[in-house]
């Protein structure tokens, strides 16, 4: 009888804190790697995270906790990453650990910016991990209602559907319900590309754009997300479904969204870094847009992005938000 996998989730913010706790419904030990060590002698002494989804309590017996990222590479046989797209490449410069025969789960929401590629793509060129052994976590899902266990759905993306059904496994329950895709690739992208909606969302909403425009805009955007995908990695897919456009809508409409919080405070006039230093959390979607306009910028034949291109005009060429929703305005259909 073979010996089960063991799993093991990089990172301590809050989907890192929700995905240990769903994996903790289905197996004896999980692994935890995290940078902090204060947050690691936490949750050893008071069995919940201090910095995230505190109120999700923990049975230390069932966690191998640990600040040495070799450690618990070597440790686990299922390496989840759910570490800031924006600190990725420094936290996998530490390992020295042969991983080539690991599979490896990406919940990373964007781009690695020192690559330009995927999560995915990063490991298979970087580490020579190959494609079947790399799955992606997809929502609609946000980690807050986890942490309450409202029923919440994921879809987990791999190239090899009997992994990514085993995956699927180990992170379903009673509050959590769990597909399968092929679309590895399709997947990532939306993840990335759906925090930048948000972001344009909550611009809208702080500067005063009502529900009417909001549904126009979310409209908008889900076209654009399938233009922009189909151009990277054409393949049949259904964008409606939940994996792309459900993530869309409850990271657009949500008030659990890091991404619209973000955007809300740059309509109603904060500066990205004030916004930023206020909000104390990474949004995924102010390294992805950047990433996103530059990998459409590469392309000879450019994709219609008007919705990404005017949030990178605000958070990086510095324009007036209300000046830009303006224009975008009589872009939308």
């Amino acid at each position: 009888m073979n010996n089960p996998l063991k799993y093991a989730v990089f990172g301590s913010g809050s989907w890192a804190t929700a995905i240990v706790k769903m994996l903790c419904e289905n197996l004896d030990e999980v692994g935890w790697y995290m940078r902090s060590v204060y947050i690691k002698e936490h949750l050893l002494k008071e069995e919940h995270n201090p910095s995230y989804l505190s109120s999700v309590e923990f049975d230390i017996n069932q966690l191998k906790l640990s600040n040495d990222i070799n450690e618990m590479a070597n440790y686990a046989d299922v390496l989840i990453f759910v570490v800031p797209s924006a600190f990725m490449h420094s936290e996998l410069e530490k390992l020295t650990v042969d991983i080539t025969k690991k599979t490896i789960v990406s919940a990373v929401k964007g781009i690695i910016p020192e690559s330009g590629l995927l999560v995915g793509e990063h490991f298979h060129d970087i580490y020579h991990i190959p494609f079947e052994n790399i799955a992606v976590i997809a929502g609609p899902c946000h980690a807050e209602e986890v942490a309450l266990e409202r029923l919440s759905y994921l879809t987990i993306s791999c190239a090899d559907s009997k992994k990514a059904q085993d995956i699927a496994d180990k992170l379903s329950s009673d509050y959590i319900q769990t597909k399968i895709s092929d679309d590895v690739i399709g997947t990532e992208y939306a993840v990335m590309l759906k925090n930048i909606y948000a972001i344009a969302a909550g611009i809208a909403h702080g500067l005063g754009y009502g529900d009417n425009f909001q549904s126009v805009l979310m409209s908008n955007a889900i076209r654009e997300m399938k233009r922009f995908i189909k151009k990277m990695h054409k393949m049949k897919r259904n964008i409606n479904n939940s994996a792309y456009l459900g993530d869309l809508l409850v990271t657009g409409y949500s008030t659990f969204s890091r991404n619209r919080m973000f955007g809300n405070m740059i309509g109603k006039g904060y500066t990205v870094k004030s916004a930023q230093m206020e909000m104390n959390m990474v949004a995924e979607g102010y390294y992805a847009t950047k990433s996103a306009h530059l990998l459409n910028e590469k392309n000879k034949k450019k994709t219609r992005l008007p919705i990404v291109n005017s949030v990178y005009e605000i958070l990086y060429e510095g324009k007036n938000p209300k000046k830009v929703f303006k224009k975008l305005t009589e872009k939308l259909d």
